[in-house]
């Protein structure tokens, strides 16, 4: 369906009606400031909101997922992890470090300071200072509270592309909805998924300062994500604008510059 034509028919008064049903989505529209990364949030969701529903989530994983049998393991991860916590300073959050038994190459971060690795990324990580870096990226997260962000932005860009949908409706007919796509495709891949790849940088920088807090080197910070590099060198990797994650190459410049701070 070409768009081109039916878009070029509004009026300029409609077109910039349209424009702002998005607008809510612009940097400029942020209502709080973060203390742990200095700049303003578009927030409209409460951390306590997050972390009941990231508590059910929890417990499901808990269920479904074995979890690694070796309490040798449990305890280090553990042990890394609350020396990275508490040097982050997030003291009301209530942390839960989890190994989980999957070959899987991957640690997350639930909203509410659980925080799951797989067996598969303690086996790749060299030291406990690559195990914390990980777990540094993971406490930066919270500390920015990126899941509040994340989920506040896409509930803007449904209310927009809503919004614009039903004024797009009175111009454009039957090709409102094709219009209204297109503008939520729009802002997805220019806002979006540019914001979620400036998180995991944003992060990244959090947690190497939180683990030189813990007592660990940012140099392994380095060590790691050169390796995890390696490890995934030769399988296929998504085009960069299309991806949630800055590249390998992104990432390692960026911590090379933090190492040497």
């Amino acid at each position: 369906m070409n768009l081109i034509r039916p878009l070029s028919r509004l009026s300029r008064r409609r077109l910039l009606e349209v424009l702002a049903a998005g607008a809510v989505l612009a940097p400029l529209g942020a209502c709080s400031e973060n203390a742990a990364t200095g700049r303003r949030q578009f927030v409209i969701v409460s951390d306590e909101m997050l972390a009941q529903l990231s508590e059910q989530a929890w417990q499901d994983l808990l269920a479904q997922t074995p979890r690694v049998d070796d309490a040798r393991v449990q305890r280090r991860l553990e042990a890394i992890g609350q020396s990275v916590a508490d040097a982050s300073g997030l003291a009301d959050v209530n942390w839960e470090f989890v190994a989980f038994e999957s070959p899987e190459v991957n640690a997350f971060v639930l909203p509410g300071g659980k925080v799951g690795f797989f067996r598969g990324l303690l086996e790749l990580a060299g030291s406990d200072g690559e195990i914390a870096a990980v777990m540094g990226h993971e406490v930066g997260h919270v500390a920015a509270r990126h899941a509040a962000e994340r989920l506040s932005q896409q509930l803007a860009l449904s209310v927009g592309v809503r919004a614009a949908q039903v004024l797009l409706s009175e111009e454009m007919g039957q090709h409102a909805d094709e219009a209204a796509a297109a503008l939520g495709m729009g802002l997805m891949y220019g806002v979006i998924l540019p914001y979620s790849r400036a998180h995991e940088l944003e992060a990244d920088r959090l947690g190497v300062g939180v683990m030189r807090d813990a007592g660990y080197a940012p140099s392994d910070a380095l060590a790691f994500w050169r390796r995890l590099a390696a490890d995934s060198a030769g399988r296929a990797q998504p085009l960069a604008w299309l991806s949630t994650h800055p590249t390998n190459d992104e990432r390692i410049i960026a911590l090379e510059a933090l190492a040497r701070v």
